[in-house]
């Protein structure tokens, strides 16, 4: 039976997903607006929904669900839709730095 890693949304970012306008196509979500929680082994993500809507553990509006392929199907109001991380960019520190202009070395006057 396949199973299902349930990243829940942050309390903080609740609101602000339910009053953002429903998009079309893969939903970018960012690492730090969740929580990792419990693994669940269901068949699928509506058997997971089904098993535990009457529960205190029941899904929300923004909650995730990935698979045990890497898959992610966030749970929106219109069921469940393709989703995939945003890593924020890995800064060098090296952007900020002024860039080196050198002029070739001249060579020496030829001895003669």
């Amino acid at each position: 039976m396949p199973s299902y890693r349930i990243w829940r949304l942050k309390e903080n970012q609740i609101q602000q997903f339910r009053w953002a306008p429903h998009t079309i196509g893969a939903t970018n979500i960012k690492p730090k607006d969740y929580e990792e929680k419990e693994v669940i082994d269901a068949e699928g993500a509506y058997a997971l929904w089904a098993e535990l809507k009457d529960s205190p553990n029941a899904l929300r509006v923004g909650d995730v669900l990935e698979s045990a392929a890497g898959e992610l199907r966030i749970y929106k109001y219109v069921g469940f839709e393709e989703a995939r991380w945003v890593l924020p960019e890995v800064k060098s520190g090296l952007e900020a730095q002024p860039l080196a202009i050198t002029t070739p070395q001249q060579a020496p006057p030829a001895a003669g």
